[in-house]
């Protein structure tokens, strides 16, 4: 390894107030100009490890703290977080909590000016740190109006501009639409190329980190596992074990190598396995080298199945016709959306940040009225039924379930909306155990609901709005700020109320999720509807979709390669000509 700029020595840390440590003797060095992805489920340590780095424990966060970290030589136990600020620059998971100036390039000079650094210096930093994140246009621009990727950039340039030698960032990329995403990942594998900046990153979008040097998995506070990015990701049993979502193309080519071998084949067509893949491309070269194809006729059966399945009949649940909404302050945020809900389906909304998926969400249980044309819930107007009324047909479950829980205790919480329905309470006590339970909360009805987890704060808002028994849930990002294993078992409780006769409607920004849970996909983009279609359909048109700033996931993109939309890896394994299963 390089010179270590980073070495952390038996480093312990347990937060006043807990029992459990945070962190647990860790031993870590970074090298001088290394990439360093820190990765881990809910609650494994990560953001404390990073707010480690810079001083911010022990010196701001009070605990037990025990071990040493040093960085560039500086122990941060004798030095503050101002001094450790000359050397460790910190994107907050939080990044707009970070930006509070009034226009784009006071919020870059706002560190400098700090060290005293020159104006004329400053001046040099601004524009150098803002061209280096795409941001030079915006220099004037308040920092309110831009987007969630471009304040995202944005807390990286102004933290740039203060020349730390080493840069920690904590989860960038949380509620970014995928193009966005990708921006960001495009910067942090510019800084990897620089010498003068050691990188480390705190992350769970798996496929992303692909370009990072080392890979590091914490798991309640303990390093479990460290080493070469590639070597650490084809761990897939030990990824699905901690709440790490495993890639999909490592996770197919290793099933099929398997199963080929078990039934007395060789892995290539050569004799022996090729490496393993993880991009698509790399993916569509090893495809070819196992000599494998995909049937024509098992693909048209699966097409045709998801097809049947998706006939309608009756009429639609919820209908727009002609939709357009332009917020108080002259904002269009949707124009002529026509689009038809039917009973019993799972339906995606989804597009980039600032398109309009909220907005649309929100008028199909009339929290938010057609400044033109018409939302139909049941045949009649939105606009003639009003939010109390619709509240019983159309449930709404918001992105952030603090913005929607207020009661002392769960039961209270989940009993609001059956009690201001003047239901009796025997009535209103067998509304709160059935939602309870259809989420996975029952015995939790006398905890404070802020005790609980994100995961679990949703799920008392998701219970909540059972409790009104809705024909439809919308769900605004009901997996943003969870792990994968939280996001899996989030999706797996909406797959199951969909299964017991709920129509659901979700916004999010992880393609995955819409690929194995959704029945039909909405695009929007600027506040118009761009695509609709099956996930099959809608995966199958990557240049549009990179039009509306989104993108398939790594495997989809491989099997798009091969002219085949495959959702997930097990599909393309049915259709692998020769058997194999």
């Amino acid at each position: 390894m390089a010179e270590p700029v980073i070495a952390l020595q038996d480093l312990s840390y347990r937060y006043r107030g807990t029992k459990k440590p945070a962190l647990q003797n860790i031993q870590l060095e970074v090298g001088r100009g290394e990439f360093l992805v820190v990765m881990g489920p809910s609650e494994a340590g990560k953001s404390t490890l990073a707010a480690c780095i810079n001083g911010l424990i022990p010196h701001f966060h009070k605990g037990k703290f025990s071990g040493d970290v040093i960085v560039n030589g500086r122990n941060t136990r004798q030095h503050t977080v101002s001094q450790m600020a000359e050397q460790v620059g910190l994107v907050f998971q939080d990044f707009e909590a970070q930006l509070f100036s009034t226009s784009v390039e006071l919020e870059v000079a706002f560190g400098p000016e700090n060290f005293g650094v020159p104006r004329p210096e400053i001046a040099r930093r601004i524009q150098e740190n803002l061209a280096y994140v795409g941001l030079e246009q915006f220099r004037k621009r308040p920092p309110s109006t831009l987007s969630g990727g471009q304040k995202q950039k944005l807390a990286i340039a102004s933290v740039l501009a203060m020349k730390p030698q080493v840069l920690v960032m904590d989860e960038p990329t949380t509620d970014l639409d995928p193009i966005s995403k990708l921006g960001i990942f495009q910067i942090t594998d510019n800084l990897r190329q620089r010498e003068d900046i050691t990188l480390m990153v705190v992350e769970h979008e798996t496929e992303e980190v692909l370009h990072a040097d080392r890979i590091a998995f914490l798991k309640e506070g303990e390093l479990i596992r460290l080493g070469p990015a590639r070597q650490v990701l084809q761990d897939i049993e030990l990824m699905e074990s901690i709440g790490l979502m495993p890639l999909g193309i490592p996770s197919f080519f290793l099933k099929a190598w398997k199963n080929k071998q078990r039934s007395g084949g060789s892995a290539g067509a050569g004799g022996t396995a090729p490496a393993l893949p993880f991009t698509p491309e790399e993916a569509k070269t090893s495809f070819e080298l196992s000599g494998w194809s995909l049937s024509d006729q098992k693909y048209a059966e699966l097409v045709k199945q998801e097809t049947q399945a998706l006939k309608n009949s009756g009429q639609p649940l919820i209908r727009c016709q002609e939709l357009s909404h332009t917020y108080p302050s002259g904002v269009k945020a949707l124009s002529g959306i026509d689009l038809e809900i039917y009973p019993g389906e799972i339906v995606a909304i989804v597009g980039q940040n600032g398109s309009g998926k909220t907005t649309l969400a929100k008028h199909l249980n009339g929290l938010l009225m057609p400044t033109q044309g018409e939302v139909l819930v049941e045949g009649k107007p939105t606009r003639e039924q009003g939010v109390f009324k619709l509240g019983q047909k159309v449930g709404y479950v918001f992105q952030n379930p603090d913005h929607q829980i207020f009661s002392e205790t769960v039961f209270e919480e989940v009993a609001f909306s059956p009690r201001l329905r003047h239901l009796d309470e025997k009535e209103v006590k067998r509304r709160v155990e059935e939602a309870l339970s259809a989420v996975g909360l029952a015995g939790y009805e006398g905890q404070d609901p802020f005790s609980l987890t994100k995961s679990g704060r949703q799920r008392v808002a998701v219970a909540a709005v059972l409790a009104a028994r809705p024909d439809v849930l919308i769900l605004d990002e009901p997996t943003t700020g969870l792990d994968y294993g939280e996001q899996r078992s989030m999706m797996e409780m909406v797959r199951r109320l969909n299964e017991q006769g709920s129509t659901i409607i979700f916004v999010t920004h992880h393609m995955w999720v819409v690929a194995e849970y959704a029945q039909r996909v909405f695009v929007v983009k600027d506040g118009r509807l761009y695509l609709e279609g099956t996930p099959r359909q809608v995966f199958a048109q990557e240049q549009l979709l990179k039009e509306a700033y989104l993108r398939p996931p790594h495997f989809i993109q491989f099997s798009n390669l091969l002219a085949k939309t495959m959702l997930r890896p097990q599909e393309m394994l049915d259709c692998l000509s020769g058997g194999i299963d």
